[in-house]
């Protein structure tokens, strides 16, 4: 079978909500990174085989297939399609998996994978709360109500079990959220992320053009304290985490160009690195936020590794407490996780994140000489993505 390789990757600076990028409509952030995809790697536009996009919530800017509109609004030519997943925060590193199997399969040979995220434009949960407000059904149908009989879902209740089944506190997870910021900081003024972002240019609110390019993380806290952190209340009484210890809503796309050993050839690119495992796993929707823990160990397993082999972790801070109890319970090397920061201080756009944390994972392997990097992310409904990547 063939081998899967990246060759270009890039992602916008993330935008708070309401903030920077609250003037783009996420059809063109996300054609924004396929244009500089394909600038980067040097292809010709039509050599793309297939575009596929992550996003979570598919309704209004970003309904009737995002990924297809993305298409439309970029430089590549029609003849190139589109097609959106949802495989909830994973979506986009789903993406990746499937635009890998594609190149791998010999069916294809060069496909973008991506995913976009307004978490301005379209807030979360709209999915949900239009079809309530139309007096709509849920969700949630009979049979699922009778397997989890008055169980409502919830990442924050996920998150807050974690924090007590691990026995992490509030302190722990404060410090965490400090040292996310920390490690943002540095990168940013060290020009970690210099190669990685596509610059985009900032529209004011009446949707003209500021002259202004948006390069830098808007949600890195730079005056960030202990103090200031410990303050920000509780989410839930009696609980542990607080906006502070969580993932930032944000806005933004991202995105890789996966080829296989034909496209090398025929396009003349290098490669930045090679899929060496890539796995997807169920778990506990109730908890929720604790599929990262037993699938790493899995793809671990399936790949013939230990903790030890991986270089670099990147594992999305959804809550402060899903890399800390995936740390405890898998052994991991701290000074390996996150290493530029995660998304308490960059931001989680949603279906963007699988690609932006692929993207930065394989550039800090690149900058710091390492080989292996491995990804993996908690998902709505209890399930986790892992990949890992050899740097080449």
């Amino acid at each position: 079978m063939a081998e899967a390789f990246i060759v270009a990757t890039g992602r916008t600076a993330g935008g708070r909500r309401g903030g920077k990028l609250a003037g783009r409509h996420p059809v063109d952030l996300a054609a924004q990174v396929i244009d500089a995809l394909v600038t980067r790697s040097g292809i010709d536009p039509a050599a793309v085989d297939d575009v596929i996009l992550g996003c979570v919530s598919q309704v209004g800017e970003q309904a009737t297939n995002v990924a297809r509109n993305a298409v439309l609004a970029s430089k590549l030519p029609e003849s190139v399609p589109g097609t959106s997943v949802d495989r909830q925060c994973g979506s986009s590193q789903q993406a990746l998996h499937f635009a890998a199997q594609a190149v791998m399969s010999g069916a294809m040979d060069a496909v973008i994978a991506a995913g976009v995220e307004s978490m301005t434009r379209v807030p979360m949960f709209t999915p949900n709360a239009l079809p309530a407000k139309a007096g709509l059904g849920i969700y949630m149908s009979p049979a699922m109500q009778k397997r989890y009989p008055g169980v409502e879902f919830s990442q924050f209740t996920g998150a807050e079990m974690i924090a007590r089944n691990y026995g992490i506190e509030k302190d722990v997870l404060d410090r965490y959220a400090l040292e996310s910021h920390q490690r943002a900081i540095a990168a940013t003024r060290e020009g970690a992320f210099k190669h990685e972002i596509v610059p985009v240019e900032i529209r004011l609110a009446d949707g003209s053009a500021s002259g202004e390019m948006h390069t830098i993380d808007e949600g890195i806290r730079f005056d960030a304290t202990l103090e200031s952190i410990a303050s920000v209340k509780l989410i839930a009484e009696g609980g542990r985490c607080t906006a502070a210890t969580a993932s930032q809503i944000c806005d933004g796309a991202s995105g890789v160009l996966v080829v296989n050993e034909r496209g090398l050839k025929a396009l003349g690119v290098k490669p930045l690195a090679r899929i060496h495992h890539m796995s997807v796993m169920g778990h506990d929707p109730v908890i929720m936020l604790e599929a990262p823990i037993p699938a790493t160990a899995r793809a671990l397993q399936k790949a013939g590794m230990k903790i030890d082999d991986i270089d670099l972790f990147e594992v999305n801070e959804a809550f402060a407490p899903v890399p800390l109890a995936w740390l405890q319970k898998l052994g991991a090397d701290p000074a390996r996780l996150n290493v530029n920061g995660g998304a308490i201080a960059l931001g989680h756009p949603l279906g963007a994140s699988g690609t932006k944390l692929m993207t930065t994972l394989v550039n800090a392997l690149g900058q710091r000489g390492k080989r292996y990097g491995l990804q993996t992310m908690c998902e709505g409904g209890g399930m986790a993505n892992v990949t890992i990547v050899e740097r080449l």
